[in-house]
Parts: C-alpha cells; structure tokens; sequence
C-alpha cells in the first residue's frame, strides 16, 4: 500500500477505527484524480455549494440516497467533524456513508 493509501486509512480510521478497507479503496478510486488537487481532497461544511455537490455528485449518484437522507448523513458529519478544520474528503465520504448505512454499495 502507498503512504498516501495508508494516510487516508489513517484519516478515516480517527473516527471509523475499524474502517472497512474495501470501502476506503472504493472512495479513493470513486474520487481519483481529485485527490492530487488539495483543495478538492477537502470539504468544506460552510460552504452551501460544496455541501450540494457531496449530495448530488456523492450520495444521490453512487449511494442512491434520497435527498432528505443524503442532507442529514452530511449534517450529520459536519457535526461529527466540527472540530476539525481541514475535513479530508476521503473521511467525510466514508462517514456520510457509514451514517447512512450504505457503506455495502461501496464493498
């Protein structure tokens, strides 16, 4: 595994301590090349427009939530990320999924 691999692992594994790794290599795969760009490797939950492309490109696309499920799995993370700044997107996605329940579609 690279050390960028094992760092998202890492990120994810702070709240998900027992993470399914399957999971993970499906985010990081789903989210390629955005990765390299810092700025896209992190959400931001103040910003109303990035919240709506978790949801729409994210949660309705590739977790088949609704929109009501998809807004509450995100409120919900925001909330359980407050205390960090910088929210890697990787984490932020596993979340969303584990809150919502659909981490299967990912595995």
């Amino acid at each position: 595994m690279s050390e960028k691999y094992l760092k998202y692992v890492a990120g994810v594994q702070k709240y998900a301590p027992n993470a399914e790794d399957a999971a993970i290599k499906k985010i990081v795969g789903y989210l390629g090349i955005a990765l390299q760009s810092r700025d896209a490797s992190l959400v931001s939950c103040t910003d109303p427009k990035e919240l709506a492309r978790v949801r729409d490109g994210f949660c309705k696309k590739k977790l088949d939530l609704s929109e009501g499920d998809a807004d509450v799995a995100i409120s919900a993370v925001c909330e359980t990320m407050k205390g960090d700044r910088q929210k890697a997107r990787v984490t932020f996605y596993y979340l969303v999924a584990e809150k919502s329940g659909t981490l299967g579609k990912l595995a």
